[in-house]
């Protein structure tokens, strides 16, 4: 099992001719050995690109600017490219990819894609890559007849099982999951839930969960770490998050989920748009859609520590 520090990281990205997309901007955070932390926010406030830039596979035009990761002491930062590859990327750390037909290739089966990396990172034969690939696939609750299947030929469920077997087939200490239950419907969404948690249960993993979906990470995450417009605006407890949310987003996300039980209001909803990441707003980021904004918000927000092992970045606090 492994923890996890990550400290300032700024991921950028720099299309030509054009400012700089501040993706991720200062993150700090820490994930406990066999813990789950689950990132919510809305689509484009930088989740994803945490996600690759934490297994350092970030697209061009990406690049990680500034930051530290440490990784069970180990700074993953000073690895040259061939050292993270060789001894961190999917060994230690894997990812579980947004949109399972994407991130299968449609002209090979699922044994050669669950094989492969074990034959070429790993060095093993072909017959025991593939022992190896059944046994990850009857971890994720697929039978054997899975390997000579094309992607094309699973349904949605099976395939979302196939990837999170080919993100755990070499035995990693982390997994990130980015949107893991995208369109899905509500009962296979609860049957990857009760897979991702019975997994991290049995292997002892630690979980990193990227999703817009509160209800995901309450299922899931022991932490939360609400993000907006790139910058983490509020972590904490995930009972003290939904019971007690600081931040006025973290309030307005809480405020737009459907109440099943409890007193009946109408669904609040946060007016405006996410900002434009490559000309962000002066001060807080969420200055121009925050009911309660006032002067010092023109300035960047200090990061305040509050009882209960919780971080908000607001005046409010501070």
């Amino acid at each position: 099992m492994a923890e996890l520090r990550v400290e300032g990281l700024r991921a950028y990205y720099f299309p030509a001719g054009e400012e700089p997309v501040r993706a991720v901007d200062g993150a700090s955070f820490r994930l406990e050995k066999g813990a789950s932390l689950g990132f919510v926010g809305e689509s484009g406030c930088g989740k994803s690109t945490l996600g690759l830039a934490l297994l350092r596979a970030l697209p061009f035009p990406g690049k990680i600017v500034s930051g530290s990761m440490w990784l069970n002491g180990v700074d993953l930062m000073g690895l040259s490219e061939g050292e993270f590859d060789r001894e961190v990327r999917w060994k230690r750390i894997s990812m579980v990819f947004q949109g399972a037909m994407n991130a299968l290739s449609p002209v090979y089966t699922i044994g050669h894609q669950l094989s492969e990396p074990l034959i070429y990172r790993q060095g093993l034969s072909k017959g025991e890559a593939m022992r190896l690939s059944i046994e990850a696939l009857r971890e994720v609750g697929l039978d054997e007849g899975a390997l000579n299947r094309y992607p094309h030929e699973l349904s949605g469920g099976m395939r979302q099982r196939a990837v999170i077997a080919m993100a755990l087939v070499l035995r990693p200490e982390i997994v990130i999951a980015d949107e893991p239950t995208t369109a899905l419907d509500v009962v296979m969404q609860a049957q990857i839930l009760n897979l991702l948690k019975g997994l991290k249960r049995r292997l002892g993993i630690s979980v990193i969960l990227l999703t817009h979906d509160l209800g995901v990470v309450s299922e899931i995450a022991e932490e939360v770490a609400v993000m907006y417009a790139g910058e983490l605006v509020e972590l904490g407890p995930s009972d003290r998050i939904y019971s007690d949310p600081r931040h006025p987003y973290t309030k307005g996300l809480m405020a737009a989920v459907p109440r099943i039980r409890g007193a009946k209001s109408r669904l609040a909803s946060i007016s405006g748009s996410p900002p434009d990441l490559s000309n962000p707003p002066k001060g807080c980021r969420f200055r121009p859609r925050c009911p309660e904004a006032m002067p010092p918000c023109e300035r960047s927000p200090p990061t305040i520590e509050l009882e209960g092992d919780r971080m908000v970045r607001c005046w409010l606090y501070g």
